[in-house]
């Protein structure tokens, strides 16, 4: 096992292209962050294999900000206290969608539930396409291609170095923010392949690099574009900033938590709790 880095900060998304929220704990199971992406604006102009509304079509949703109406349920499982105490390895039950109800505040102040179909009416604006929007929910995240995504603030910064401005890291929109013992940019890339640990037991191996798109180039305060950010992922970086994971042992992390490197055989000697009773 080797150290290879620490969290810089958490974050979750709880709607799809919409603005994401800082947390100082995580739970991170395998379908994700808890509370990540639980909602989704499905568009009837969307192609069948990526059917949702997103930033791509309408710049503005960077702009709405959701927010839990019980951010007290929404940390982790009810029972995942009880789940570990009974035994290895058990995997808690994820909360009811009614305790996960969210509210949006538009970029204009006003407060609307998410199923508000004033809501869908301001998210068409604009669009060049007629979209028709159908509210989706689900107990699992709707991320674009695997649960838990992470980019370093060493990529960050190389990238404000190679395009001359202070790039805003949440551009990418990632779930860990890590910072790398390296220092070096793009360093997250030699993860690809490899496991890691994340604080005292959460495990994510790391399957691919993550393929930017048009959102990367939208300034997360204003959804303004600047079309350089992905010129230049695409000329020097294979169009990919970022890696994706899938999780293998599910846990709670923390900013600041430390992050090591894996080999297979180890993952059986992450702590977990004590065996089921008799």
């Amino acid at each position: 096992m080797r150290v290879v880095g620490k969290i810089e900060s958490l974050w979750r998304y709880p709607v799809k292209s919409m603005r994401g929220e800082e947390l100082q704990e995580a739970f991170v199971g395998f379908p994700g962050v808890y509370g990540d992406r639980l909602y989704a604006f499905r568009s009837s102009a969307a192609p069948k294999g990526f059917p949702w509304l997103t930033g791509r079509e309408q710049e503005a949703m960077l702009l709405y900000r959701p927010s839990y109406r019980y951010p007290e349920s929404t940390t982790k499982p009810d029972n995942l206290a009880e789940a570990e105490a009974i035994g290895s390895g058990l995997t808690p039950v994820y909360g009811d969608l009614s305790d996960l109800m969210v509210d949006v505040e538009t970029p204009a102040g006003e407060h609307l539930a998410i199923d508000d179909p004033r809501l869908m009416s301001m998210l068409r604006e604009g669009t060049r396409d007629r979209h028709e929007l159908t509210l989706l929910r689900s107990d699992r995240s709707m991320t674009d291609c695997r649960p838990v995504s992470i980019f370093s603030i060493q990529t960050v910064s190389q990238l404000s170095k190679e395009l001359g401005i202070d790039v805003d890291k949440r551009r990418f929109r990632a779930n860990l923010y890590i910072e790398l013992e390296s220092g070096k940019g793009f360093g997250e890339d030699e993860f690809v392949g490899r496991i890691l640990r994340i604080g005292p037991k959460t495990a994510i191996a790391v399957i691919k690099r993550d393929s930017r798109c048009k959102i990367s180039t939208l300034d997360p305060d204003t959804a303004q574009p600047n079309p350089e950010v992905m010129r230049r992922l695409a000329r020097d970086h294979e169009g990919k900033a970022g890696i994706y994971g899938a999780v293998l042992a599910e846990g709670t992390i923390r900013p600041g938590d430390e992050i090591a490197l894996l080999d297979w055989g180890e993952i059986a000697a992450i702590p977990s709790p004590s065996p089921p009773r008799e």
